[in-house]
């Protein structure tokens, strides 16, 4: 049986071989806490990452970058949602990368995305992100295994570099089954509330699942470094997912604590008139 504490079975191993078939998507927990008790864990865990972005937003000295990536309707929305609701919008940047503009068309697949890296003193949260690039054009053939390395070093050079800069990263593949990825389209087909979710694409790009795992497979274990580790997060079970997402952001966060700013001696005795 496994604990929510066990963070470190979570981690893509820098240097060692990794496949994700090898990984669960759901979890066995000790006890079976229920969905109520998972909630009440995350709303603590929620108030201590606030509590430490003020400090991080306060001193402006490092910043912490968070990369959601997965399969579609893994949850990279409802995670950012779930992890980050409470925490002070001055402090958060979320992205989303989408099919890339002919102006983006026009550069370096990373330069849209060093754009929306966070400033110091916030924490960035990318709902997909530069992994999109590689894997996709690898799964459709467009590129080959030899420019998917290419592809993969640059990316471990640019996050070493954002790393050495001050910014943190911890990157989460959210991690679900094939079937659970039926049953969430089919809700986003049956429930009009959700329409606003479906994209016909998804279904293509379903087709393509297996060779999906392989991609993924190979991005994470050629950029799962001390710097910049992966984590596959088990995600069918979505308030599972939160509370590891939290827990591993937090985890972050505590690491990169800094005291508050000392007090400035000017201001000392000053009386407000």
């Amino acid at each position: 049986m496994s604990t929510l504490s066990d963070l470190r079975s979570l981690l893509v191993e820098p240097g060692k071989d990794f496949d994700l078939k090898d990984r669960p998507t759901q979890l066995d927990l000790s006890g079976d806490p229920s969905k109520e008790a998972l909630e009440a864990e995350l709303a603590t865990l929620r108030e201590q990452i606030g509590d430490i972005q003020d400090l991080l937003f306060t001193r402006r000295e490092q910043a912490l970058l968070v990369v959601l990536q997965g399969m579609d309707s893994a949850g990279k929305d409802s995670t950012t949602k779930a992890v980050f609701t409470g925490v002070n919008p001055l402090g958060i940047h979320a992205a989303s990368f989408s099919v890339p503009t002919p102006l983006e068309r026009h550069h370096d697949f990373l330069w849209r995305v060093h754009a929306q890296v966070p400033p110091l003193g916030c924490i960035g949260v990318f709902n997909r992100s530069h992994y999109e690039e590689p894997v996709i054009r690898r799964v459709h053939g467009e590129i080959k295994n030899g420019e998917m390395k290419r592809y993969l070093r640059q990316i471990a050079d640019f996050e070493q570099m954002l790393a050495e800069s001050g910014t943190a990263i911890v990157k989460c593949f959210l991690h679900i089954s094939r079937d659970e990825q039926r049953e969430r389209l089919q809700e986003r087909v049956d429930n009009p509330l959700k329409h606003w979710k479906f994209d016909p694409s998804d279904l293509q790009e379903r087709e393509f699942w297996t060779d999906y795992q392989v991609a993924y497979s190979q991005a994470l274990q050629a950029t799962s470094t001390a710097d910049a580790p992966w984590h596959v997060v088990p995600a069918d079970r979505k308030p599972v997912r939160n509370l590891l997402v939290a827990r591993l952001v937090l985890e972050a966060l505590k690491n990169r604590k800094a005291p508050p700013p000392s007090p400035k001696p000017e201001l000392a005795g000053l009386k407000v008139r």
